[in-house]
């Protein structure tokens, strides 16, 4: 119990908690089983986006160009689908979105790694090249159009019922591929070499490769795989919005950052955990849910986010000093 106690989780865990009791107390309709199943529809993009950031920021980097991957690789994957007319692959479609974002996380890599750039003012520049590249060449309409594959699967649900309204609510099943690469990710940094590498990278970048790990394959495996759930993130977007909109997604940067710092992890790297993740895209998504129960304009949700980012950074400052000043004396 005292463990549990010292875990950061356990307190956002009661923040959580505390905050549902007074949203419900507010406005009973967020007790409702409608309510708490569109919390957790809206927690899978945004879940999959939190997954590689902390991942990055383990590793000591920050990516800020995974909305635009999402929206590049949804895109495309929508253009290629309804152009050769592919209606009936939902697997084709995600395999080809997460490959788009894979490619495009490593195109991030190969500056990062070889080229030893910073991982901020890299990410910042592709996120303008890939955004402006769609937009020049590859399309600027809207794709109401999308697969029968893709509307069918933003349909299907577990748990379904009938209201007495005559509504049909349940549980989405895009929650299944969060929970799938939530475990594999778990299971990554809590029990392989790769993950131990990706920790100790960003721990200490020199002790890391004294240590015996190649730096330049664990960096293209990281910002591969963020860049591959981004293309998973962005095609379940598409879905769950019914059209590929070439605009959507770019601008939610900071809410995703916001969410994995809050769940624990470093902005200067060598710490973070998935559930404290999970938990943070969880307290933010039932503040954004909250605002619009309690009709509070929702761009206080991005004041939220920009004082949950300061208050993370500082905390984490705070801890590094205190750990020095701890070593000196």
């Amino acid at each position: 119990m005292k463990k549990i106690y010292q875990q950061h989780s356990f307190y956002l865990f009661l923040v959580l908690l505390v905050l549902s009791i007074a949203i419900g107390l507010k406005n009973p309709v967020f007790f409702s089983l409608s309510n708490f199943y569109d919390i957790l529809k809206s927690s899978v993009v945004m879940g999959l986006f939190a997954i590689g950031v902390l991942i990055v920021l383990i590793s000591a980097g920050i990516d800020i160009s995974f909305t635009a991957i999402a929206a590049f690789s949804m895109y495309v994957t929508s253009k290629i689908l309804v152009g050769f007319n592919i209606t009936d692959s939902l697997i084709f479609a995600f395999l080809l979105s997460g490959a788009v974002g894979l490619l495009l996380g490593l195109f991030n890599a190969v500056f990062i790694s070889h080229f030893k750039l910073p991982t901020l003012i890299v990410t910042l520049g592709t996120a303008s090249v890939f955004r402006g590249f769609m937009l020049a060449f590859i399309g600027t309409a809207i794709i109401n159009n999308l697969p029968e594959s893709l509307v069918h699967f933003s349909k299907l649900a577990f748990f379904e019922e009938t209201l007495p309204a005559g509504e049909k609510i349940g549980l989405s099943v895009s929650i299944i591929i969060l929970l799938l690469f939530v475990i594999l990710s778990w299971f990554l940094l809590r029990y392989t070499m790769l993950g131990r590498g990706i920790f100790a990278l960003g721990g200490d970048r020199l002790a890391a490769r004294r240590a015996g790990f190649n730096l330049n394959v664990i960096q293209y495996f990281i910002y591969g795989y963020a860049g591959f759930l981004s293309g998973i993130a962005g095609i379940i977007h598409a879905s769950m919005m019914r059209n590929a909109n070439p605009f959507d997604l770019v601008g939610t940067e900071l809410v995703v950052i916001a969410a994995v710092v809050l769940g624990g992890a470093s902005i200067t790297g060598g710490k973070g955990n998935v559930a404290g993740t999970l938990l943070g895209v969880l307290l933010l998504v039932v503040i954004n849910n909250s605002l619009i129960l309690l009709n509070i304009p929702s761009y206080w949700q991005k004041v939220a986010s920009g004082l949950i980012i300061i208050a993370g950074t500082a905390a984490t400052v705070k801890k590094n000093i205190r750990k020095q000043r701890g070593q000196v004396f």
